[in-house]
């Protein structure tokens, strides 16, 4: 689902409210969530999961195309964790595979 058929949804679970607020709702969440994380702060939303930041090592790591080792900076970044609610509702409604369907590697 991508953020324009997330505000379309819920401006139609909504009627009495106007498709550009439900947009500037939409917008200030996500705003929000990204300004916590970004003070190095965690948002829990109950039943939904929680946004954190993980902080990376500096590392040495490889050009694929060359094989040449290349410096990999420090960096910070966001990790989501899914909450048990959400989690069985997933596993809830997981569609039955067929017998000659694999898992994905």
């Amino acid at each position: 689902m991508t953020k324009s058929e997330l505000i379309a949804e819920l401006s139609a679970a909504n009627p009495h409210l106007l498709g550009r607020d439900v947009e500037v709702i939409v917008a200030t969440i996500f705003n929000e969530i990204t300004a916590a994380l970004a003070r190095g702060e965690r948002v829990e939303l109950r039943g939904f999961g929680a946004f954190t930041v993980k902080r990376r090592d500096a590392r040495t790591g490889r050009n694929p195309r060359t094989g040449e080792a290349v410096s990999v900076d420090e960096k910070v970044v966001p990790f989501f964790k899914a909450g048990k609610e959400l989690r069985e509702r997933v596993n809830r409604s997981k569609p039955a595979r067929s017998a000659g369907e694999r898992l994905p590697a």
